[in-house]
């Protein structure tokens, strides 16, 4: 069996229209605590892939580890909590992405250090290889490092459990290729890309019951303590948005073609 640990943060609902801000504690987004919140769609994926081989193999128990404001949290969970069933476990704490990977880092590794009854023999440390909010690329990294667990895998799509209880892991390379790569077993860290499953459908009797965990949770959250100043941004904007448009009328194809490559390669 295993005991598969999530860790995913709760970030804006891609949709909104996000503008950065200098506050007092530093840089954020404007209107952030009003912003519709989804989880990370990357942490998503690896929640899936959790359930799913939770329930393949027997006796296996997913837990979900987020850094994030807990009234944030609360809403976002009562949507992901129909997906999967898992233990929730939470760090009260900034979900923005302007926080220092490091500071994250070790916020997530006290969380999984304080669940009651894991057994790091067992374990395995999902996450996303990307993220929406905290994409800095080594937060995962830094997890392990910080749990003892040197067996590292970035940018998964597949992991196949042999019958001898090794692990088969698929990851990404470059070029469109796999790189396959065969681990003894748990303990090891895996950042999914987008995996192989399709989001599950909801599932109101899962609900029912994670909610059961999920509400004392969010009650016993502990604070984290992130440090504000550990990393300064000189200055912050959203990527700028350029359109030149040209109508004209009776114009060959070819010559149409000759415009666009002359205006990309200016």
């Amino acid at each position: 069996m295993f005991h598969i640990v999530v860790c995913g943060g709760i970030v804006p609902d891609p949709l909104q229209t996000l503008e950065p801000v200098k506050g007092p504690t530093g840089w954020g987004l404007k209107n952030e605590m009003m912003l519709p919140s989804i989880l990370d769609p990357w942490a998503s994926h690896a929640l899936y892939e959790a359930a799913h081989l939770a329930k393949a193999v027997a006796g296996s128990k997913v837990w979900l580890v987020s850094l994030g404001p807990k009234a944030k949290l609360q809403q976002v969970m009562m949507t992901v909590g129909q997906k999967a069933p898992f233990e929730l476990v939470v760090a009260d704490g900034p979900a923005g992405g302007f926080t220092d990977s490091f500071e994250v880092a070790a916020a997530l590794a006290a969380a999984i250090e304080g669940i009651a009854g894991l057994d790091k023999t067992r374990l395995l440390v999902f996450g996303g290889w990307q993220s929406a909010s905290r994409g800095a690329g080594s937060t995962l990294q830094i997890v392990g490092e910080k749990l003892g667990i040197t067996d590292q895998f970035q940018g998964v799509d597949k992991l196949t459990v042999t019958a001898d209880g090794s692990l088969e892991v698929m990851e990404r390379v470059e070029g469109g290729a796999y790189l396959v790569s065969t681990c003894a077993g748990a303990p090891a860290v895996l950042g999914w890309a987008t995996g192989e499953l399709p989001e599950p459908a909801n599932n109101p009797q899962v609900g029912m019951a994670n909610m059961r965990l999920i509400m004392p949770a969010l009650q016993k959250a502990k604070p984290a303590a992130l440090d504000a100043a550990a990393i300064d941004y000189k200055s912050v904007a959203v990527p700028a948005q350029k359109r030149e448009t040209r109508v004209v009328k009776d114009t060959p194809v070819d010559e149409i073609a000759r415009d666009i490559i002359a205006w990309i390669n200016s």
